[in-house]
This record gives C-alpha cells, sequence and structure tokens, in this order.
C-alpha cells in the first residue's frame, strides 16, 4: 500500500485484542482520529468503549493518526520528521509524529488486508497514575508543537477545562493519584512551555487535515450517545 503512493508515509494495519481475537484493540483499532480539541480516538474505539470487528472497517483509507502499536513507515519521511519527540517518552507521541508529518502534506493510511493482535499494557496498564500523567502532559505538548498559530491559544485554553473537569471527577471517586497526575501533567507542561514553543515549525502550511473531527468526541460520546465510530456524521469529518 506505501509503495502505490508517494505521499502515503506511514501506515498501521487493522488492530485486534490478543486476548479476544474478535474484537478491536484500545490501542489503533482500524485507524486513529482527533477531534478539534485535540482528543484522540480510533475507528472501532472511542473513549473505553470497544467495538467487535465484524468486518465494518474493512476499507483502505486516509487517516489522521497510526498506533505505534503496529506503525510502518518510510525512512525518508522518519528521517524529515525526526522521529519521535523522546520527551513524551510514551504515549501520543506518534499522533505527535504523524502530525508534523500531516503538516508536511503527508498521508497516514489504514491497511486492513494486514492484521496484528495487540496485547496491551505493556508499558503502563489503564490503572497506572503514571499514565494519567503522560496521556494529560503529552496531549498539552502535542498541541502546542502541531496546531496553527491562530488556534493555539484558544484550543490549550479549551482544554485547561476539560483537564479540570477530569481532575474533579477523579477527585468525586476517589482517584486521588490520578487527580494529582493531572494536575503534575499542567505543572510539567508550563514547565517546559518554553522548550516547546521551540520545537513549533511555523512554516510549514500544507497540513494535511483528513482524519480531523469537526466537532468534541466528548460532547458526542458523554452527551449524545455517539459510542461508535459508525454513529459519528461522516461530514463533520475532513
Amino acid at each position: 500500500m506505501l509503495e502505490r503512493d508517494e505521499k502515503l508515509v506511514a501506515a498501521q494495519p487493522k488492530i485486534l485484542a490478543f486476548h479476544n481475537k474478535a474484537k478491536f484493540e484500545h490501542a489503533g483499532a482500524a485507524g486513529g482520529y482527533l477531534d478539534r480539541y485535540g482528543f484522540p480516538f480510533c475507528c472501532g474505539r472511542i473513549m473505553d468503549k470497544v467495538e467487535y470487528d465484524l468486518g465494518q472497517y474493512d476499507d483502505e483509507k486516509e487517516i489522521f493518526w497510526a498506533s505505534g502499536a503496529a506503525l510502518f513507515i518510510k525512512s525518508h519521511a522518519w528521517k524529515e520528521a525526526q522521529g519521535l519527540d523522546e520527551d513524551f517518552f510514551a504515549h501520543m507521541e506518534e499522533i505527535d509524529l504523524c502530525w508534523r508529518l500531516k503538516r508536511m502534506g503527508y498521508r497516514i493510511g489504514y491497511c486492513p488486508d494486514s492484521t496484528v493482535y495487540h496485547v496491551g499494557g505493556g508499558t503502563l496498564n489503564a490503572s497506572n497514575p503514571q499514565k494519567t500523567y503522560l496521556n494529560f502532559r503529552n496531549n498539552l505538548y502535542m498541541l502546542q508543537k502541531n496546531l496553527a498559530i491562530s488556534q493555539v491559544f484558544t484550543i490549550i485554553f479549551i482544554r485547561f477545562w476539560f483537564d479540570f473537569a477530569a481532575l474533579v471527577k477523579f477527585l468525586l471517586d476517589r482517584k486521588f493519584k490520578d487527580a494529582w497526575a493531572v494536575s503534575r501533567a499542567h505543572q510539567s507542561f508550563f514547565l517546559n512551555i518554553f522548550k516547546n514553543a521551540k520545537k513549533r515549525n511555523n512554516n510549514l502550511q500544507l497540513e494535511n487535515k483528513t482524519g480531523e473531527y469537526k466537532k468534541s468526541i466528548i460532547a458526542d460520546f458523554y452527551l449524545d450517545k455517539k459510542q461508535k465510530f459508525s454513529d459519528l456524521d461522516q461530514e463533520n469529518f475532513f
């Protein structure tokens, strides 16, 4: 698939769960997307709702990001984008890489003819507060690095309120370590704000927005109860 299109520089296969091979796996599923506020989700997995693979997502297509669980990338594109940002350590570093590639005018693909089975949780399990910290911190890092300069302040300000709501929810659920992890993530963001600002490349104006969702996936999921990718209105995607 990569060889057919010179602009298609990275791709992922269909990713199913190793322990339940009939279901998609959380980390990647059938291709990654990003909503307008920087929240990632997947075809086949929105938030914590993972779909069964019934052949409903067997079409080859362009996506926003390919999962690092099984990422194929052309070497020249890897070198041009300078690879993964090692300051991320883990979580969302592949989304950051794919976003940078898209800002260069390249495309990211999903190849359903290939399937892998992912165990999941090999680095940090879902209940680990360090995972919470990295997810919240790295998402802010990614937004600062890649949003258009006209959007970066507004979107990050809105994200602060989303994150505050998450922190309150953790406190109400008595998950105090996770609440502290969200606070630590914001502290790290502000401590590194000038370092990350230097990573921005404001000269890239060829951004490919395919796979970006124009609405809030959080609102759609919790308020409108759209919990499957097929429930989302396709006209709301770039």
